[in-house]
This record gives C-alpha cells, sequence and structure tokens, in this order.
C-alpha cells in the first residue's frame, strides 16, 4: 500500500503464473510420454519450453512495440499523456513505464514489459482521437494495472505454453509419433501422438484466452479504482467497440500476437469467436463497471439511459447527466 492508501491487489497471479509453468511442463512431458518417452526426444522438449518462455518473457515489451511498429514519444511530443501515466503511477506508489504512440487508426491500447521497471504503455493513434481525457485516463488506469498486477508475466508464460504445444503438434504431424522400438514405445503409440496433435494446442488456445478473459476483468475493477472512475473506463470501452468496428486492425500473425495484450480485442467480431476471444464482452465489462459506480457513488451517480446506451456520461453535483470533454486530440 502506498503512501495515498491505493493498494496493488495482484489477484493471486504469482499462484497463477506458477500453476502456468507446471502446467506447461505437465503437457510437455505428456507429449513425450504419449509418442514413445526416449531419452533423446526429452532434451529437445525441454529445450523448445525452456527457449519459448524465456524468449517471450525477457522481450514480451520488445516483440510487442515492433509488431504494432509502434514508436517511443518524448514528454514535448505528448504532454497530456505524461501528465496522465505520471500521475496515475504516482498514485500507484510505482515506477512510470515508457509510452509509445502506434501509427493505426484502430483505436487499441495495451500495456507489456516484464516487470514494472521494464514496461511499456502503448496507445494508437486512433484511440487518441476518438477519447477525451477523462476517458483516456480510465484506458490508462486499466493498462497501467496489467503491470502493476504482473498480468504480463502471467500473459507470457500464457502465450509460450500454448505456442510450445501447437508447435509440438505440427512437429508430431510431420515427424510422426511413437518409438521406432516397439518394446520402448508409450502405452497409446501413435494414437497417443494423433490425440496430442490435435487437442493438446486447442486446451493449451482455450486456456490461455480464459486466463486474458479473467485478467481484464481485474484489470477493468483495479484500473477504476486507481482513476476513482469507472464510468469512464465504461464509456470508453463504448467508443473503442465502436470505433474498432469501424476501423479494425488487419489480421495477420504479428497482431494476433499482441491483440490479447489489447484493452479490447482489435479485429472485426465477426473474425472473432467468443470460445476462442482473448477479451470478455463489452457489455459485460460495462455491466460490471456500471456497478462498481453505484458502489463506489451511489445509485444516482449514473443515468440508466446514458449507461444502457453506452453513451458517454459523468454526474455532476445536481445528479444531471452531461457529456465529457471533447475527444483528445493532442498528438
Amino acid at each position: 500500500m502506498d503512501k495515498n492508501g491505493f493498494k496493488v491487489k495482484g489477484h493471486f497471479n504469482g499462484l497463477k503464473t506458477t500453476l502456468l509453468f507446471a502446467f506447461l511442463w505437465a503437457i510437455i512431458m505428456l507429449i513425450w510420454w504419449l509418442t514413445g518417452g526416449e531419452i533423446g526426444t526429452l532434451w529437445i522438449y525441454i529445450a523448445i519450453g525452456i527457449g519459448s518462455s524465456f524468449i517471450t518473457y525477457w522481450f514480451s515489451d520488445r516483440m510487442a512495440i515492433a509488431s504494432m511498429g509502434a514508436k517511443e514519444v518524448s514528454e514535448q511530443q505528448a504532454p497530456e499523456l505524461y501528465r496522465i501515466v505520471r500521475e496515475l503511477s504516482a498514485k500507484a506508489g510505482k515506477p512510470m513505464p515508457r509510452i509509445y504512440i502506434a501509427p493505426t487508426e484502430s483505436p487499441n491500447a495495451f500495456a507489456t514489459g516484464r516487470n514494472e521497471r521494464h514496461a511499456a504503455v502503448c496507445c494508437t493513434e486512433g484511440i487518441l482521437r476518438i477519447l477525451n481525457e477523462r476517458e483516456l485516463r480510465g484506458v490508462l488506469g486499466h493498462e497501467l494495472m496489467h503491470v502493476y498486477n504482473h498480468d504480463i508475466r502471467t500473459s507470457a508464460i500464457a502465450a509460450a505454453m500454448a505456442t510450445v504445444i501447437t508447435y509440438l503438434g505440427y512437429a508430431l504431424m510431420w515427424m510422426g509419433g511413437g518409438s521406432r522400438d516397439e518394446r520402448n514405445s508409450g502405452p497409446f503409440g501413435a494414437i497417443g501422438a494423433i490425440l496430442t496433435m490435435v487437442l493438446a494446442p486447442i486446451g493449451a488456445s482455450l486456456i490461455q484466452m480464459a486466463i486474458s478473459r479473467t485478467r481484464e476483468y481485474d484489470a477493468d475493477e483495479d484500473g477504476s479504482t486507481l482513476t476513482g472512475d469507472p464510468e469512464a473506463l465504461a464509456s470508453a470501452l463504448s467508443r473503442i467497440e465502436s470505433g474498432v468496428a469501424a476501423a479494425p486492425l488487419q489480421k495477420n500473425q504479428r497482431t494476433e500476437t499482441v491483440s490479447a495484450m489489447m484493452i479490447a480485442s482489435p479485429f472485426s467480431a465477426r473474425d472473432v469467436s467468443r470460445l476462442f476471444s482473448t477479451h470478455p464482452p463489452t457489455s459485460e465489462r460495462i455491466a460490471r463497471l456500471q456497478q462498481m459506480a453505484s458502489e463506489m457513488h451511489g445509485a444516482a451517480g449514473v443515468s440508466g439511459s446514458a449507461a444502457d446506451a453506452g453513451l458517454p456520461y459523468s454526474s455532476d453535483d445536481s445528479g444531471m447527466v452531461s457529456p465529457f470533454d471533447e475527444p483528445y486530440r493532442q498528438y
């Protein structure tokens, strides 16, 4: 807890990370066992697991930033961004991350980096054009809490787990499974290899998506606690969803890698199955934030008509709904 009384919850991310590492190695060992259990192949799987986990975790910030073509900006270039991030970082009692802007009109934002001292927050040009300062503050609070809750580490390990298992499945498809010596083959032999090849990548992806959806809810709650303004984030999410529908990010290997880190799915709704979505439905997130606002400020703090419509809203002393400021256009 910092001097302002704000405490980072963490949401048991240390435990989640430990369990993810354990599950990663368990799956790798299971694949090894089902395909013959030869000592020679065991070292190959171990090398793949260690290498993928290390690269994903250690270079997560560089990889994500590069995939979006983002550039680091100075305080002279983006003074309002720096002011908001500095204020919220100080309130949380945490280091201030580096700030980047990505040259795309698709509105979104994400945080990345292996820890608090090697973190970065990135906003797209599109999100800076459609959000006002209050909404942008809500978004940045959300992203900072991903960093301070160590969600980046958790998601990096989840991504490594899914990647390792997927590539092992590919290896089985092209190389086949089982030992050449039938006496040393695993109990399932080729059948085990086929099942592993098909089911393991699907299972790993589903687990990765479930973890991603959970951490979005956590960051919504903690970010709104940090800013003290759940309504701002709710309004921002509504604007972002509409903005993405009008200008979705082009889906390719690079953007798919970073999409799970973003505050909202950057792709067209028709391209994303809910089962495999990395983000919970925007309507559910807004409903939770509205409930949080009611608990924080009282039920009169949010107008039902504005909230239900997903429109920007705020309350003044009279309880009347008034629009937010004009969209942020500093950059």
